[in-house]
């Protein structure tokens, strides 16, 4: 059981069972709506990942993606895309001890920020292969 939830504490959440594609995204959505170099995620089977305290807000940041936060400190804690309706991104950094999940490749390099160095993880210029 992972847990985890925002800064000031007003939403919480955990995730039960496995994870997977843990990865730093560089994409510029993630970027901007991060205010970060990019966005360390895991993926979890929808199913699993349950809310215990708080109702985050939610933006609608692509035509089929839409990410939740905290309406009070402003957290970014999830990204949810209709094209995978069985899967929701969670924020890693957001877990109570984001160590047990280290990023384990770096998506859309492509758009990455010059200053930010590779650190041996394998690259995807875009998304990740479907078999990876």
């Amino acid at each position: 059981m992972l847990e985890g939830g925002c800064y000031c504490g007003h939403v919480r959440y955990e995730v039960s069972g496995a994870v997977f594609h843990e990865s730093n995204c560089h994409c510029s959505i993630c970027r901007r709506t991060a205010g970060s170099a990019y966005v360390t995620w895991f993926t979890a089977d929808r199913r699993h990942f349950r809310l215990l305290g708080g109702t985050p807000a939610r933006l609608r940041s692509t035509a089929t993606g839409t990410r939740a936060f905290c309406p009070k400190c402003g957290t970014q804690l999830t990204f949810e895309d209709e094209s995978k309706p069985g899967e929701i991104d969670v924020t890693t950094c957001s877990l109570d001890n984001p160590d047990l999940l280290p990023p384990k490749d770096h998506t859309y390099t492509s758009t990455r920020v010059a200053w930010v160095m590779p650190d041996g993880r394998p690259e995807y210029d875009e998304a990740r292969p479907e078999d990876s």
